[in-house]
Parts: structure tokens; C-alpha cells; sequence
């Protein structure tokens, strides 16, 4: 099996602009597809800008919304999948969300938050309720997080049980927690025995100084893409080879002994 060819765009494009972020989006769809990838992971909240105050309910808006439609296309003229993120409206309820697109611009998975970080988090969104979002492309099996969401063992763990290969982790990591990308992301590839692309926003918006450090983990433990403080396409490969090895050298799964773990729950 061919490596899956993975694009990693970190930006904070344009805050409160759709029609900047999707402008953007269509440039790096097109760099990405011109170094090979087939998939391409974007920031949290990308579609409409992380710190944008009210602009969240404002910029809002369902699954099937005009956005998706907007990001279908360019995933289909690129023929590379897509998963980016987005506030998604559902009734008088908004989601901090990613949606992952195919490479022929049809749906394949849209997860919301489950873990909600700080008082701005939580005055705009409403939780989400489903622990473990998963797809299949290109022979692999992937799933998707949030930011926060990867910070919590349990559920990183609940990926793994369920088999997936490639965890897509949109986020808008703030200083001063540079320590997450550069030391807990790696370590959750390899106590989980997955490859993680971990995607976030880069430099000032609003209150928050994001600093960037994106990276693609593999299940050894090792950075296999690393990008710095500022805009970035980085461009990594997902190898099933170098994961089906990596599994059977660190058996953590198979080793688990569950019945001494009820205290967790």
C-alpha cells in the first residue's frame, strides 16, 4: 500500500472572513496537491477564525451549509480529501466542528468537540457527545479530534480500541502550552500506536498568541513533519507499513489488562 501523502496547512488565514479562509484554502489545496498529498488537515475553527467573539453564531452554519459546499469543490478539483474546521449551527446549538471531505467532494465524517477549553469555549459552544468519529481513505482508517480533545488519554485511547491509523487533531494551541505539540502529541502516537497530525493556528488573534509547532507523529514515537511559528504547508507521509511494524514491536494494545481499569469510569 502506497503511503497516504498527508498536507498539514498552518494558518490562521483570514478571522471572520469565509471568503478569505476558502481563497486560502483553494491555494493550499492546490500546493498540497502539487507535492503529492492526498489528504490535506486544516486548523480548528478555520472556515471562520478562532477569536472572532460574536462572529461565531454569526458565521455559523449547518453541516451541509454553503462552506461545506464550498470546500467539496475544492477538494474535488484538487482530488485530494479535505477536513477543516468550522462552527456548525444545528437548531439553536453552534459546535466547535470538522468536517472531512473526499477527494471526489462527497462527505465522509463531521465530529464535534467533546471537550470544551476555557470560558470563551464555553459561552459559544455546546459539547459534543460522540467520542470517537472515523472514516476510511486510502485503505487507512481515520479519526478525528479537537485540540483539547487530544490532551485527555481516555480519548485517544478509545481511537486506538477502535482501530484507528491516522488521528486528524485541527487545533488553536496558545502559548503558553508549546509543551502539548512538542512533547504530549508525540507521546499520544506512541502509547496509542497511530500516526497524529496535530494543525494549529499560528501568531496574535484576539487574546490568544498561537504558536503553531504543527506535526505529523508517527507510532514510533518520532516527528516526521515539524513546522515552526509562522504560515506553513507542511507535507508528510503516512506509512501502513511502518505502522502495521511499529504495532507489532510495542503490542501496548494487546498487553492492556482492562479489568484493572474500572476506576477510570
Amino acid at each position: 500500500m502506497q503511503p497516504l501523502r498527508t498536507a498539514l496547512l498552518q494558518s490562521s488565514g483570514r478571522p471572520g472572513s469565509v471568503a478569505g479562509n476558502l481563497a486560502a484554502l483553494e491555494a493550499a489545496a492546490a500546493g498540497a496537491a502539487a507535492g503529492g498529498a492526498g489528504l490535506l488537515v486544516c486548523p480548528e475553527m478555520f472556515l471562520s477564525g478562532y477569536a472572532i467573539g460574536d462572529g461565531v453564531s454569526r458565521l455559523a452554519e449547518p453541516a451541509q451549509g454553503p462552506g461545506a459546499v464550498a470546500v467539496a469543490e475544492i477538494a474535488a478539483r484538487h482530488r485530494l480529501a479535505i477536513l477543516y474546521g468550522y462552527p456548525e449551527r444545528d437548531g439553536e446549538r453552534i459546535f466547535n466542528a470538522a468536517r472531512l471531505i473526499g477527494p471526489d467532494g462527497v462527505p465522509l465524517a463531521n465530529y464535534r468537540k467533546t471537550h470544551l477549553f476555557g470560558d470563551f469555549e464555553r459561552e459559544w459552544f455546546t459539547p459534543g457527545e460522540r467520542p470517537v468519529v472515523q472514516a476510511e481513505l486510502a485503505g487507512l482508517r481515520l479519526g478525528i479530534m479537537i485540540c483539547y480533545d487530544v490532551e485527555f488519554p481516555e480519548n485517544v485511547r478509545a481511537h486506538a480500541l477502535a482501530g484507528t491509523d491516522l488521528l486528524l487533531v485541527p487545533t488553536a494551541q496558545m502559548h503558553p502550552f508549546e509543551f502539548v505539540a512538542r512533547s504530549v502529541v508525540p507521546v499520544r502516537a506512541f502509547e496509542n500506536q497511530m500516526y497524529v497530525a496535530y494543525v494549529n493556528r499560528t501568531g496574535q488573534e484576539g487574546e490568544f498568541e498561537f504558536v503553531g509547532l504543527s506535526a505529523l507523529a508517527g507510532p514510533d514515537g518520532t516527528v516526521r513533519a515539524r513546522a515552526g511559528s509562522g504560515d506553513e504547508l507542511l507535507i508528510g507521509d503516512v506509512d501502513a507499513g511502518l505502522l502495521a511494524a511499529s504495532r507489532a514491536a510495542n503490542p501496548y494494545l494487546l498487553d492492556r489488562r482492562p479489568g484493572l481499569y474500572d476506576a477510570l469510569t
